[in-house]
């Protein structure tokens, strides 16, 4: 199979890692008679200092001629430090995710057999967990509107939704959840918000059309909390675009390290996988990035938009090799060997073409 494949490293440790899930992307492709053509483009601080965008309509074309777009982090502490910079890296990510229509972010959390004992969580509250969130990604406050008012000293943002956004972000849960265990969770604030109540009403309307699927909902701060009691009690979980963001990274700690997760974003045309870490700069050129995150977010890519599931499966389990046998960068060492960020993808090529 030809797969054509943007290319978006971005800043910080983003090119290292990115270089990781080439590498370990073309080794699957090399053992199961694949080509890939590899195309790369400029997204973050290294589209501003290139172009002075941080999306580029470069950028976006070479995202809608791919078949898949492979992503790694954006930001640069130049930019955190100055509130008066009137162009961010992230204002490019926002950029895309609206302008290619990555409305459903998919964000899986589950643990690895051998690393049950570095999590901050207790071994026996998370055995066995293994969620998936559906973040709404292009509404809700970040995108509605905002500003100040009484001489700058009232500020505002705006979280508005519409059914129909509702709709097809609702539809991917509940097609996930039938491939899964049939649970559902949306997770709102319907007592008090109205956009939350508009969530409610909309999936419960739905509920007919997906007559196996159990659904429950749940208050956002509730979810919160059992995330750290009883994490394996869910399955696939819908909400907006704030609540996902927070409840995802709270939800990412569970495994024992950001490293680790993978995620994607999809919408009806197109699909960006991209590991769920930022650019961590202070690591940028010291080869200690932890790429698995990367490296799982390409198994994503083989399986959901090539429908490859043995390449993907063979990934995670070359990935699972190297964690039970501490092949591990830095993160995960533990005050063993550490390797580099290239070690460890080098380690995976072998295991793969063995």
């Amino acid at each position: 199979m030809k797969l054509n494949i943007a290319l978006l490293a971005g800043d910080g440790i983003g090119p290292e890692v990115i270089d990781q899930a080439v590498k370990v992307s073309d080794a699957i492709a090399q053992k199961f008679n694949h080509e890939i053509n590899w195309t790369s483009a400029l997204t973050g601080a290294a589209a501003i200092d290139a172009v002075g965008e941080p999306y580029p309509d470069e950028t976006h074309q070479v995202c809608l001629d791919a078949d898949a777009i492979l992503f790694g982090a954006i930001g640069h502490p130049r930019f955190d430090n100055d509130p008066s910079a009137k162009v961010r890296p992230e204002q490019g990510l926002l950029k895309m995710r609206q302008k290619l229509g990555l409305f459903a972010n998919v964000r899986p959390t589950f643990t690895f057999p051998s690393l049950l004992d570095k999590s901050p969580l207790k071994k026996e509250r998370i055995e066995g967990t293994d969620l998936v969130f559906l973040r709404e990604l292009t509404g809700g406050i970040y995108f509605g509107e905002r500003g100040r008012k009484d001489d700058g000293n009232t500020a505002f943002d705006t979280c508005t939704y519409t059914r129909a956004e509702v709709v097809r972000i609702a539809k991917k849960g509940f097609e996930l959840a039938m491939t899964r265990s049939k649970r559902l969770c949306c997770v709102d604030k319907a007592n008090v918000l109205e956009s939350s109540r508009l969530w409610r009403e909309t999936v419960q309307a739905m509920e007919k059309d997906y007559p196996e699927v159990e659904v429950a909902y749940e208050f956002v701060d509730a979810v919160a909390m059992r995330l750290v009691q009883w994490p394996n009690s869910y399955d696939v979980l819908i909400t907006e675009n704030l609540f996902g963001d927070i409840l995802t990274d709270e939800a990412s700690v569970i495994s024992g390290s950001m490293g680790l997760m993978p995620s994607a974003s999809v919408g009806e045309e197109n699909a960006l996988y991209e590991p769920i870490h930022g650019s961590y700069p202070q690591a940028t050129g010291l080869n200690i990035a932890n790429p698995l995150a990367t490296v799982l977010s390409a198994a994503m890519m083989f399986e959901m938009s090539f429908d490859l599931h043995e390449e993907g499966a063979l990934i995670r389990k070359v990935v699972e090799q190297a964690l039970k046998e501490g092949y591990v960068t830095e993160d995960l060492a533990d005050g063993g060997k550490a390797y580099g960020t290239a070690e460890v993808g080098s380690y995976l090529v072998d295991a793969i073409l063995k």
